[in-house]
């Protein structure tokens, strides 16, 4: 094992890395921002490290003056957290070729499943279902048109290198096609400094669920089941809940298995995610592999108890998986809601400002993973993710019923700060999130 790690991240993910390598022992190295010198990990952290000032580019996207930090600090691994470093495989690449650990998958696997044209040709070749689209880049609007022609309208048009629900758009008339197809061309050039796009069938009413994986550098592999993540605004997901509800087990075990067998295929090593498209019919479409922790994790963490981070370190750290298929037992619900800073009335535009109260939910099998405190700021400058709040119970009606006494309890103010609260308790008392029936429609179909 490991003797210092660095964490190359800000947030409430930073924090719970940080709390995992406490309990095993670990020296904890925090990199911060200027706007972020009080953070709660800058506090908690054996040793902390200022990077940049507050645009992410100058700080936590600075790839040499991470590694610079790490290796002054005498860190011998680094755990990139979700988001910023965490798929890029330069930066995992140049961790190595420092003598530093990267925590996650090698950079040759993360750059092929980054790669969402060469991650479905991977993953095609590994027998899993995709929906109908083009397995090579789209090279220009005439063949975009042949290509959405053949697969059939609404089609989507995704970024080979997207992410985090950016660089796509949904075609439904063919004389749109050619603006769209340029504009999300633009889009992705932009934001990725890769044009390329692909183009699949859309489906409107689909479920998006998905599936934990962690494997070792030795073959081994296991599925830690299927969290249901159909409750998304614009593609950034709100509330996320294991077992994916109304999902038959045979459905469940068929794609555990895909969801493995594609990730052993393309010899990935660490915790990943799969994710998937499920149609009203009973019928599963690979989307893409998450090549890092997710947000969502609490609720995989909170079914199945075991801790991800703790895990992914041991991987990384040349330790076989101590976990197998038939050990790994599934117990309960639990549900996650990610409470924003931002204001639903507004169109969900963030709000940053300064915190003067900040009470947290508590009782039995409620679970907190946040930074914000008192007196502390939120910051513009970043993701307005305030806190996950996550619940375990016996059942599904149970896990409402708590998550919705947790956020009743959640108390939150400050000048200008608004949260979505009250928006995610409106989605938990819909009749169709309440009958598990609901799929990734059901927040346009709440805003209008």
């Amino acid at each position: 094992m490991f003797t210092t790690v660095l964490i190359a991240n800000r947030g409430e993910i930073a924090l719970r890395i940080a709390r995992t390598c406490r309990e095993l022992g670990l020296r904890v190295v925090a990199v911060y921002s200027t706007e972020d010198s009080d953070s709660a990990v800058v506090r908690f952290a054996d040793q902390a490290v200022c990077i940049g000032p507050a645009p992410a580019r100058g700080s936590y996207l600075n790839l040499s003056g991470i590694i610079e930090a790490a290796l002054h600090a005498g860190a011998d691994a680094v755990h990139p957290g979700y988001g910023f470093l965490s798929e890029m495989p330069d930066f995992a690449e140049a961790c190595e070729a420092s003598g530093l650990t990267f925590v996650g998958p090698p950079a040759a696997v993360m750059e092929r499943l980054g790669d969402k044209s060469a991650a479905r040709a991977a993953m095609a070749g590994a027998g899993l279902p995709m929906l109908p689209g083009s397995l090579e880049p789209v090279s220009d609007v005439d063949a975009a048109a042949k290509e959405a022609a053949d697969v059939g309208y609404p089609v989507i048009i995704k970024a080979v290198a997207g992410g985090g629900g950016r660089g796509m758009q949904v075609v439904s008339d063919p004389g749109e096609l050619p603006r769209q197809y340029r504009e999300v061309r633009a889009t992705a050039r932009s934001l990725f400094g890769d044009d390329r796009v692909f183009i699949e069938r859309y489906l409107p009413s689909a479920r998006h669920v998905e599936v934990q994986v962690l494997c070792d550098r030795y073959g081994g592999g296991v599925h830690l089941g299927q969290r249901d993540c159909s409750v998304q605004r614009r593609r950034q997901k709100l509330i996320e809940e294991t077992p994916a509800p109304g999902l038959p087990p045979d459905l469940a075990r068929r794609m555990g298995a895909s969801a493995l067998r594609g990730v052993l295929a393309a010899g990935y090593v660490g915790a990943g995610t799969v994710e998937f498209l499920v149609d009203d019919l009973g019928g599963y479409y690979f989307m893409e592999v998450n090549c890092r922790i997710q947000v969502e994790h609490p609720v995989t963490e909170l079914t199945h108890g075991v801790d991800l981070v703790r895990e992914q370190l041991r991987i990384a750290a040349g330790e076989p998986l101590g976990l197998t298929q038939a050990g790994l037992l599934a117990r309960g619900v639990a549900i996650e809601c990610r409470v924003n800073a931002e204001d639903p009335d507004r169109a969900f535009m963030p709000t940053p400002g300064r915190l003067t109260e900040f009470r947290t939910p508590g009782g039995p099998f409620v679970r907190v993973d946040t930074d914000a405190e008192v007196g502390g700021r939120i910051s513009a400058a970043y993701d307005p993710l305030l806190a996950k709040v996550a619940v375990w119970a016996p059942d599904r009606p149970q896990a409402l019923a708590r998550m919705r006494r947790a956020l009743d309890e959640l108390h939150v103010a400050g000048p200008g700060v608004c949260t979505n609260r009250d928006f995610l308790r409106a989605v938990l008392d819909h009749p169709e999130f309440v009958a598990g029936t609901h799929d990734t429609s059901l927040v346009a179909a709440i805003t209008g």
